[in-house]
């Protein structure tokens, strides 16, 4: 007697039965069943969804992000700026050679309004200024010989000397002497600086719709001249006041000429392509763009030397200035209509809509009290028979790669076949008999309320036979 097979773990056996059912499953065809159900409160939801997706997508997408349009940003741009003005101090007077820096005329530029001038600096011997940290001394043994520091004014020498005004003494220094805290004389420019004229001059390009334009309309009459820069009636004479352009900013310039500071003029370049070029016009912004509320990093100045000779011997005159620094920004987008992103937008439109679909497909399998009823109608597994051999409806079936066809139309009266085989029928096949009828439809319509004399299965409803009727082997082979 032959010895039994070794039967295979359990577990592996599991495993195969795994493997089997996840590769069938792998070649199932779902498609969508469709269910009407009759509830207005589901209905009002998914009608309310599908509203604000398609507003949204008409007014924001379409109308204000305009998303049909092909856009470029950050345009191609050339600034050239020019000052125009005298002020006068205390000592002198000052034109724009001297108060503008640099005076190139570039997109950053500072307008001195204020300065501190330390006169006739020769390099020396001297006290330190009070400001630098271990500069006050007692005796030569308090200044060590040699010391460099790096926010001094110059080599320490040891020596213990009066400070320039007072009883004080500070360790003496060698370099440009007196320092600037000792001998420093201030003056205020700021006088007439609200009335100096700036010129922007800005030309914008976009490379991809081939498109430019400038900030200064063309004619022959001298215009410049005479205008200034008005937002309604002189758009297109781009002659501001620096007093103008501070009160814009919001700021007050007494106080932001003694401290100094920088404001930004943005220039905005947003055009619509599709319109004419008229229709493209620049917009002027001003804000200041340094934090004027954090005293350690608000204002503005920086230093500079003039130097010369007196007597053989160099001398220089030292100024740190403050001023307003005009920083000239420019930004925008162009826009035109393309037929891509058009269509990528309405696709997406147009599948968002689902979203209410699924909303309330969730809340009819979830929060309904006959969602299992629900669930039930909505979800369906269909086995398709197996297929008869020598019938070429079957095959031409499976060439078009649908389910295999019933032999003949499926009846709910099994004696039914007995009387189609007695009918004579000239055909080229065999009829054999029919099979019953599936219990459920392929599109239903359900009531959110049990039917009337219903059994204890709430979602059972039977198909009507018309229904059920499955289409004959002739009628398949007309495809």
């Amino acid at each position: 007697m032959a010895a039994a097979e070794p039967k295979p773990p359990a577990g592996t056996a599991a495993a195969r039965r795994l493997a089997r059912g996840c590769w069938s499953a792998f070649w199932d065809y779902e498609t969508p069943k469709v269910i009407v159900v009759k509830n207005r409160r589901l209905g009002i939801v998914y009608r309310a969804v599908q509203l604000l997706i398609l507003l949204y997508f008409v007014w924001y997408v379409f109308v204000v992000q305009k998303s049909y349009q092909d856009s470029e940003t950050g345009p191609e741009s050339s600034v050239i700026t020019k000052v125009k003005g005298i002020t006068s101090s205390e000592h002198k007077v000052w034109d724009v050679e001297e108060y503008v820096k640099p005076p190139e005329g570039g997109s950053v530029f500072s307008i001195i309004t204020r300065i501190e001038v330390t006169p006739f600096q020769t390099l020396g011997t001297c006290a330190e200024s009070m400001r630098v940290n271990n500069a006050t001394c007692d005796s030569d043994e308090d200044c060590v010989a040699g010391q460099l520091d790096m926010l001094g004014n110059g080599l320490r020498t040891g020596r213990c000397v009066p400070y320039y005004h007072g009883s004080s003494k500070t360790c003496e220094v060698s370099g440009w002497c007196p320092v600037e805290d000792g001998a420093s004389v201030s003056q205020f420019l700021g006088k007439m600086a609200p009335n100096f004229t700036i010129l922007i001059k800005n030309s914008i390009h976009y490379p991809k719709f081939q498109f430019s334009k400038g900030n200064i309309e063309s004619r022959k009459d001298g215009y410049l001249k005479h205008c200034t820069f008005h937002e309604v009636s002189d758009l297109y004479c781009p002659i501001f006041k620096l007093g103008y352009i501070v009160e814009q900013a919001g700021e007050n310039f007494t106080q932001l000429a003694h401290a100094g500071g920088v404001i930004g003029v943005i220039i905005n370049w947003d055009c619509d392509l599709d319109l004419s070029a008229s229709k493209c016009n620049p917009k002027y912004s001003f804000r200041r763009l340094d934090p004027k509320h954090v005293p350690a990093s608000s204002g503005y100045n920086f230093r500079f030397a003039k130097y010369y000779k007196i007597n053989g011997s160099t001398t220089r005159t030292l100024i740190k200035a403050y001023g307003i620094r005009i920083d000239v920004i420019v930004h925008g987008q162009a826009g035109k209509f393309s037929l891509i992103p058009t269509i990528i937008n309405l696709a997406t439109a147009l599948t968002s809509i689902g979203v209410g679909s699924f909303l309330c497909d969730w809340i009819l399998l979830t929060f309904m009290n006959k969602n299992k009823v629900y669930s039930h109608k909505k979800f369906d597994k269909v086995c398709t028979p197996g297929p008869s051999s020598g019938s070429w409806p079957v095959t031409l079936a499976l060439v078009l790669g649908q389910a295999p066809p019933p032999p003949y139309p499926c009846s709910a009266d099994p004696g039914q076949a007995g009387r189609l085989q007695g009918e004579g029928q000239s055909q080229a096949w065999a009829v054999p008999p029919a099979w019953p009828c599936p219990t459920s439809a392929p599109s239903e319509q359900m009531v959110d309320a049990p039917r009337r004399g219903a059994g204890p299965g709430l979602g059972a409803s039977e198909p009507s036979q018309q229904d059920c009727a499955l289409t004959d082997a002739r009628a398949l082979a007309q495809l």
